[in-house]
């Protein structure tokens, strides 16, 4: 049985009192959401992972994204940096190499975090094909099914899949054009071996099947979005629109079939057009969880762009994304450092808690904040503090002569002078 066929029968399992206990609400109110599709827990018969529900009702998660690449294959600093990932408050890890020996990366990356991993196989497949076969376009289609398995089998229990990527969805985006082209890896794998055979989408086309694979090792499927901006000035475009809706039919199919299901957003986005997109994707989806992807909100500022993702994401969770992406300040420059990682993640963290204020109306933290700074509280400021460890340095490094202000005002505190005369 999966947690959907045990929600649906009125059983309330480990799993659920958990994210029941971590979240603040009943039991049966997530009991409730698994069998409605509204919350999904990723969870793997292969490894024990951290128990993370997902969904409405629930806090806004983070997802960390690591992996080799073609240019630098460094295992050690992909396992280092899923422990930075870990280590700065990460709901769950993507593992997404698509340079080395892909079992063994994703063994070790597994074996050093004890949160969910996700994965997109159909990297594996079509880079296997270019080693084996000399292009991306030589891939077999049973290949793609294969190591769906073999990398559930790894422990990997939530899989980005791009089954939304068809020929209405190609015709879309070939009509309209792009200003930013296709920027997703699996869209273009997939589009390019699509053109080249003249076959279909064999996810899409064999999609009852791939559900069986998913079902029989209880992978939460996420419905990856190939489709999505580069560019802001390709934000809520036609060929997006049209994967969203093939991809939301599926996820009604595959959560009837009993496999969890959440449907990925679109990239890069501008300020004006977040909460269209997050009311659109909860209306045709059935108010799956939604999984944003940054949002980007502006394309001009490389370096930075872990900040431009989290004024998207702040906004996005406050309309009602569910699970959000990540994004470093690497983004559009070069593969993250374990630095960028753990700077990515908190980047990402605060714009959840900021989007979680609204939607959740979850403001105690603040008020605690609030009250230790007018009592200049140092110690409770640093415990309610997100980054503990680098409030408490800054401060470390530039101590003031008075300890109870800092060297922002030093002898001129507004507490303290406005304090002699006023009981907060």
């Amino acid at each position: 049985m999966g947690l959907i066929e045990d929600a649906r029968r009125g059983v309330v399992t480990e799993e659920m009192r958990i994210v029941a206990a971590a979240e603040g609400v009943t039991e049966d109110f997530v009991r409730r959401g698994v069998a409605e599709g509204h919350i999904v827990i990723p969870v793997s018969p292969y490894r024990k992972v951290k128990i993370c529900g997902i969904g409405e009702g629930l806090r806004t998660k983070v997802n960390a994204s690591i992996g080799t690449s073609s240019d630098i294959v460094d295992v050690d600093m992909e396992v280092e940096k899923a422990r930075q990932a870990e280590r700065a408050g990460a709901d769950t890890l993507m593992e997404l190499s698509t340079g080395g020996d892909f079992a063994e990366i994703r063994r070790r990356v597994v074996e050093a975090t004890t949160l969910s991993v996700g994965s997109v196989p159909l990297y594996q497949a079509f880079i296997e094909a270019a080693r084996k076969h000399g292009a991306v376009v030589n891939m077999e289609e049973d290949d793609l099914f294969r190591i769906t398995a073999e990398q559930a089998k790894l422990g990997t229990n939530f899989m980005a899949i791009h089954t939304g990527i068809n020929y209405e969805t190609m015709k879309r985006l070939q009509n309209q054009g792009r200003h930013g082209g296709l920027v997703s890896r699996g869209g273009a794998f997939m589009t390019a071996w699509m053109l080249h055979n003249e076959k279909e989408n064999p996810l899409y086309s064999e999609f009852d099947y791939l559900v069986e694979i998913l079902k029989e090792h209880e992978v939460t499927l996420s419905f990856g979005n190939g489709m999505r901006a580069g560019a802001v000035h390709d934000a809520t475009d036609r060929a997006q629109i049209q994967e969203l809706l093939i991809n939301a039919e599926l996820a009604d199919k595959a959560h009837a079939a009993g496999v969890q299901t959440i449907v990925e957003g679109p990239g890069h986005i501008p300020v004006d057009e977040i909460e269209t997109n997050v009311v659109l994707q909860k209306r045709v989806t059935n108010r799956k969880p939604f999984y944003m992807l940054g949002p980007l909100v502006t394309d001009i500022a490389p370096g930075y762009d872990d900040r431009v993702a989290a004024i998207g994401a702040a906004l996005s969770s406050s309309y009602g994304a569910d699970f959000i992406c990540y994004v470093t300040p690497a983004e559009h420059l070069a593969l993250p450092t374990p630095e960028e990682v753990y700077e990515g993640v908190i980047s990402s963290r605060i714009a959840a808690h900021v989007g979680d204020m609204i939607k959740l109306k979850k403001r105690d933290a603040d008020l605690e904040m609030g009250h230790a700074r007018r009592d200049l509280d140092w110690e409770r400021q640093f415990a309610v503090a997100i980054n503990p460890e680098r409030a408490r340095a800054i401060r470390a490094e530039r101590m003031p002569a008075d300890a109870d202000a800092c060297t922002m005002c030093g002898d001129y505190c507004a507490l303290k002078i406005v304090g002699r005369h006023f009981n907060f």
